[in-house]
């Protein structure tokens, strides 16, 4: 099994596949009235689906972002700023990862995440012509207050908790959830060791912003997410859709 896609609901798909696919290196396909967009691997998919467009973002909703894990962020920093589009400035955020943050056209948060943290990157990592080649989609993340709800929940589905991330600055901590058999190197969870391996991984990642107690709203225009393996259609903690995919 694997996380295949994230459903996004949009005001014109079309426009926003170009975007990602243009500007960010994904493939993209028409589905319908869909298009699908991705990286050619085994991360998931972008379905960007009619009927949205009034999305805001907002701290108090469940979904959050992707994060799209990658060889150099500088270089895709300063490709995106070539582009015309907006894009926070790199910087290693704690022990967690060397990272910057942009939106799409239709004001959904993308985090870019290098494989490796600042000042441990290999000479030569990344083609400032193609900075997005090798990149995925590593990680959906959602919101919760419940972290041990959307564990039972996880492990039912069969995926395996992979990185635990305390936040202590900030009030939250990061749980980090995949189909895999792989092992992190190192058996603590909550380990730093573990996150430049995470960032390297080529599936999609579920990843929660666990702050205990709070309470989140729906997100109207996230229709949650495809599972490929999966048999029947079902939902998780929150009560947002699982869909076969």
């Amino acid at each position: 099994m694997r996380l295949s896609a994230l459903r996004l609901r949009v005001a014109d798909p079309e426009r926003l596949a170009r975007f990602y696919a243009d500007v960010l290196g994904m493939t993209a396909r028409p589905q319908g009235a869909n298009w699908r967009v991705g990286y050619n691997g085994a991360d998931a998919d972008l379905l960007l689906m009619p009927g949205g467009g009034a999305y805001t973002h907002d701290r108090g909703q469940r979904y959050w972002k992707i994060g799209i894990t990658l060889p150099n962020v500088d270089l895709a920093t300063d490709y995106l700023r070539k582009q015309g589009v907006e894009v926070s400035d790199p910087h290693q955020f704690l022990d967690i990862g060397y990272m910057c943050h942009l939106a799409d056209p239709e004001g959904f948060v993308i985090e870019l995440l290098q494989h490796d943290f600042e000042g441990n990157r290999p000479g030569g990592a990344g083609d400032p012509a193609q900075p997005f080649a090798g990149a995925c989609i590593g990680q959906i993340t959602l919101r919760t207050g419940d972290i041990a709800a959307e564990e039972t929940r996880c492990k039912a589905l069969g995926m395996r908790l992979l990185s635990i991330q305390e936040v202590a600055p900030y009030g939250f901590d990061l749980h980090f959830y995949a189909f895999t058999v792989d092992t992190p190197p190192d058996p603590d969870l909550w380990s730093a060791n573990n996150r430049e391996w995470l960032w390297k991984r080529p599936y999609t990642t579920l990843e929660f912003q666990h702050i205990p107690g709070a309470s989140f709203v729906p997100t109207p225009d996230y229709r949650g997410m495809e599972i490929e393996g999966l048999t029947e259609a079902a939902s998780d903690a929150f009560g947002d859709p699982l869909l076969p995919g």
